[in-house]
């Protein structure tokens, strides 16, 4: 699933700035071009042909449901998450990366060697918390890039690899933690006897099984107010949502609408942003509503960012977009 194409564009100072041909400029910090996973190029191609799109909702701004693209100068993105100021990070997972998206709209290599960083958010503390699977932990990178582990293991057993996240307003953490066998790994085989959900309180050293009723659950986000969360079930393509209680019990699962999400977000309205497919919006009560094609074959993730948090973020296989709309993100 993963490749690499790089458009017009080098990077070799251990810090510098360049401008790159399709005109974003990129500053990068101890940045060299050793590329990993060139071997599967072919695998990541453009998407021929997607679900058509449309905007009954009206959440996209004026003018055509087109998504720019800024970059597509990595080898597969992952992981958008906003900071309080409206600036965007996300990852370049097989390249092991960390890069940041300013309000000045450049392209800032946030970190190296990162884990292999997959979903991330920012906790209450400002500290970017990152599904780091390279070796199954939850990191928090705060000030400095310093990175703290939050958790390494379930009972002195692996996880099978923390995959998205979303952070309450107290600083708990619910998590998905999927199998998918990554080639960076010398394990086989998960040491878990399922692929579940778990709740991390803030401070805690051991998570709590928040959701075991799921075949393979990857994205995940909480509304607000804290009091229901959605996960997506990808291993049987659908989309629950569950009531939030105290200590991070979830109760009263409810199927929210037939489709299977990789990373997922919301906005002011409620209206629920799936990827895959490009990007799929749900209204609170599970009508689809929106469809905004991504010409790229697989739609991993998206935040809203921007001072105003009406730019929709998107990260999608090689390539990185932004579409401006007319609803604001909540997170």
């Amino acid at each position: 699933m993963y490749g690499l194409e790089v458009e017009g564009f080098s990077l070799r100072a251990a810090r510098g700035v360049c401008k790159a041909d399709d005109g974003m400029i990129y500053i990068a910090e101890k940045f060299s071009m050793r590329w990993l996973f060139i071997a599967l190029l072919a695998v990541c191609g453009r998407v021929a042909a997607q679900a058509p799109a449309f905007d009954s909702g009206l959440v996209v701004a004026e003018g055509p449901i087109q998504p720019q693209l800024l970059s597509r100068q990595f080898a597969f993105t992952e992981g958008a998450a906003v900071d309080k100021a409206g600036n965007v990070f996300f990852t370049d997972q097989p390249n092991n990366r960390i890069w940041e998206y300013t309000l000045d709209r450049e392209l800032v290599l946030f970190m190296d060697s990162a884990g292999r960083s997959n979903g991330m958010y920012f906790d209450p503390e400002g500290r970017l918390v990152s599904c780091a699977d390279e070796l199954e932990q939850l990191w928090a990178i705060g000030p400095g890039r310093k990175v703290t582990v939050l958790l390494r293991d379930v009972a002195g057993r692996r996880l099978n690899g923390p995959n998205d996240l979303w952070i309450d307003a107290g600083g708990g953490i619910f998590f998905t933690d999927p199998y998918y066998q990554r080639p960076y790994w010398s394990r086989t085989r998960s040491e878990l006897d399922g692929e579940k959900v778990y709740y991390l309180p803030r401070g805690g050293e051991q998570p709590a099984v928040a959701a075991a009723d799921v075949k393979k659950p990857n994205g995940i986000v909480g509304t607000p107010d804290g009091r229901t969360l959605y996960v997506s079930d990808i291993g049987d393509g659908r989309t629950y949502a569950y009531v939030i209680g105290k200590e991070g019990r979830l109760s009263e699962r409810r199927l929210f609408c037939m489709q299977g999400s990789d990373g997922m977000t919301l906005d002011e309205r409620g209206n629920l942003y799936l990827t895959g497919d490009g990007v799929t919006v749900y209204d609170p009560a599970g009508k689809k509503i929106a469809h905004i094609p991504v010409p790229e074959k697989w739609t991993a993730n998206l935040c809203f960012g921007g001072k105003d948090r009406k730019t929709l973020f998107i990260t999608a296989s090689q390539g990185i977009y932004v579409l401006r709309m007319r609803v604001r993100g909540v997170e």
